[in-house]
C-alpha cells in the first residue's frame, strides 16, 4: 500500500446495524496515533442517513451524494483513513460498481472492504440472506452484530453457510459495538471473494484446448464479477431483495 494515498475503508452493511458504533471503535483502538505517525480518519456518510450519537466519536465527517449512479463526495485531502459508508438502505451492488470508479477519481487506495451484519434483522427475515450473501461476496471482514436475542443454533448455521463455501473473508463477533482486535480489522490485506478490485484482473478463458480443440478458437477476456453481470435490458443476473422494505 503506498503511504501516500489514503487508504480507504468501504463500509457494507443495512441501516440500523450499527456500523457507526462499530468505526468509531476501529478508529479509537486501531490507527496510531503520534507525532511522525499521525493518523486522519475521515468518514463519509451517506446524504440521506440522518445524524447518529457516534458520529461525534468518528471524527471529521462530511457526506456524500447518490447523483445519477454515481458517488459524489469532498475532497479527501489531509485524510490518512476514509470510512466510506453506504447507502444502508439502497442496493450495495450497485454502490460497490460506482466505488470503483469514486475510489479511482478520489485518489484513494482500498485497504478493505467491511461488512457488519445486523443478525436480528436477517434472523427474522430470511428473504434477506441473498442480499447479505451479495455483500458477504465482496467483504474481506465480516462483523456479526446486532446478536441480541437471536439464538446461538442460528448463529451458527448462518456462520456454517458460508465455511461451507471455503470463503476466505474473516469473520468476528462484535459485542457492544466493540471487536476484540481492531489492527486486525484494519490491516490492508485483502480476503475477499470478489476480484473487481484487484490490480490484476482474472482471467476467464473459453474454448477447449489440447488436441481435440481441433481449430476451435480458444478466446480470453477479464473476468466479470457474478454480482455485476447483467441481462439485455440492463438487469442484473443475480438480484437481491430491497432491504429497504425490511427496515424501520
Amino acid at each position: 500500500m503506498s503511504s501516500e494515498k489514503p487508504l480507504v475503508y468501504l463500509i457494507l452493511g443495512a441501516a440500523g446495524s450499527g456500523r457507526r458504533e462499530i468505526v468509531a471503535d476501529l478508529i479509537d483502538g486501531g490507527l496510531a496515533a503520534g507525532s511522525a505517525g499521525q493518523q486522519s480518519a475521515l468518514a463519509l456518510l451517506p446524504a440521506d442517513e440522518q445524524a447518529g450519537e457516534a458520529d461525534a466519536r468518528l471524527g471529521p465527517v462530511a457526506r456524500w451524494a447518490w447523483t445519477d449512479g454515481r458517488i459524489e463526495s469532498p475532497d479527501l485531502a489531509g485524510a490518512t483513513h476514509v470510512f466510506l459508508f453506504t447507502d444502508g438502505r439502497r442496493n450495495p451492488v450497485d454502490q460497490v460498481e460506482a466505488f470503483q470508479a469514486w475510489l479511482a477519481a478520489s485518489g484513494g487506495e482500498l485497504a478493505r472492504i467491511l461488512c457488519v451484519i445486523h443478525c436480528g434483522l436477517v434472523a427474522q427475515h430470511k428473504e434477506l440472506l441473498a442480499w447479505y450473501d451479495a455483500c458477504v461476496h465482496f467483504a474481506d471482514v465480516v462483523l456479526l452484530n446486532r446478536r441480541e436475542g437471536v439464538p446461538n443454533k442460528w448463529m451458527s448455521d448462518f456462520q456454517g453457510r458460508y465455511a461451507a463455501q471455503f470463503l476466505p473473508c474473516l469473520f468476528e463477533l462484535v459485542k457492544a459495538g466493540r471487536v476484540e482486535n481492531p489492527a486486525l480489522i484494519l490491516e490492508p490485506q485483502a480476503r475477499r471473494m470478489a476480484h473487481v478490485f484487484d490490480e490484476e484482473p482474472n482471467w476467464e478463458v473459453t474454448g477447449a484446448g489440447g488436441e481435440e480443440a481441433d481449430g476451435e478458437e480458444i478466446t480470453a477476456q477479464p473476468e466479470e464479477d457474478p454480482y455485476l453481470q447483467r441481462r439485455e435490458g440492463g438487469r442484473r443476473v443475480k438480484e437481491i431483495p430491497d432491504v429497504a422494505k425490511y427496515l424501520a
